[in-house]
């Protein structure tokens, strides 16, 4: 069973959290400009592409960041804390999310 937190144990549960939902929406609202921009120019099913990988990676961030506060509320906290190997995936899937959201705008 794992023990309540206490007031001095800081803040970091949340500013996890916060970063993690920022992220999330930060790449949703990609999403939605990339699906609104210029919809009389783009036609066909492929102009919804970029907005669901945005989508899905807004969802990925998201539910990673629901679960980094389940574990930054644990105590005992865990001996491996850093999600590195989450980090990385989100990381990859923005920097993905850059270079398609660059070669629409410049279509």
């Amino acid at each position: 069973m794992t023990a309540r937190r206490s007031p001095e144990d800081g803040l970091q549960p949340e500013r996890t959290a916060l970063a993690w939902s920022r992220t999330s929406q930060a790449v949703l609202a990609n999403g939605t400009l990339l699906l609104l921009r210029d919809t009389a120019h783009y036609g066909g099913p492929l102009r919804f592409l970029p907005a669901a990988a945005a989508m899905v990676i807004a969802g990925a961030t998201y539910l990673i960041g629901r679960r980094r506060r389940a574990v930054l509320n644990l105590r005992p906290l865990p001996d491996r804390l850093a999600p590195r190997r989450q980090v990385t995936t989100i990381g990859w899937a923005v920097i993905a999310l850059i270079v398609v959201t660059s070669v629409v705008l410049t279509l």
